[in-house]
């Protein structure tokens, strides 16, 4: 027979073993959209520095191509708490994000190459930070990395920035992706 304390121990320690389980998964669902956008992202930024002409075709594909994966990795990883039912919220919460972006750049700011360039890694990089608060630090160190390396190359890197942004924000969120599955 185990008293009340051991009892109250067992049950904080099997909490504990769930937290940590949960946070795994967490983290195995985050690291495969972090290697599949950083595949993407690494992409478009090389079609960017090699065919300037052709950047506007290759990052609307790079969007709807991430959005894609990140749809498909959620329904062929459901949570086990619940049904694989599509949630229609997560389009609309990229819906929303891609809606604001655009409002930003091409409504009330009018940038050029350049700031798009900077713009959008930092924009998700946000979310990136903000999801570490919930959900662990390897967020807002994927985060807090790119964003810095993305401004050191904006005010620092010459015309080779896109190149630049292909290894710092695709090749960080493949490296930030494979850190995930480590940790």
């Amino acid at each position: 027979m185990i008293d009340s304390k051991q009892a109250s121990e067992a049950l904080a320690e099997i909490d504990d073993i769930v937290q940590r389980l949960r946070q795994s998964q967490l983290y195995e669902l985050a690291s495969l959209a972090a290697l599949w956008w950083g595949v993407l992202v690494f992409a478009g930024n090389l079609v960017t520095w090699l065919w300037p002409a052709y950047a506007i075709y290759a990052w609307p594909a790079v969007d709807i191509l991430g959005v894609g994966g990140l749809v498909a990795i959620r329904l062929l990883n459901p949570p086990q708490a619940y049904a694989a039912a599509f949630d229609i919220r997560l389009l609309l919460v990229f819906a929303l994000f891609f809606a604001f972006g655009y409002l930003c750049t091409n409504v009330i700011g009018h940038f050029g190459p350049r700031q798009l360039g900077a713009f959008w890694p930092i924009y998700f990089m946000l979310f990136y930070m903000l999801a570490g608060l919930w959900f662990g630090t390897a967020f807002v160190g994927i985060g807090l990395g790119i964003t810095a390396l993305t401004l050191i190359g904006y005010f620092f890197i010459g015309e080779a920035f896109p190149l630049w942004m292909a290894f710092v924000n695709g090749g960080g969120l493949i490296l930030g992706g494979l850190w995930m599955r480590r940790i």
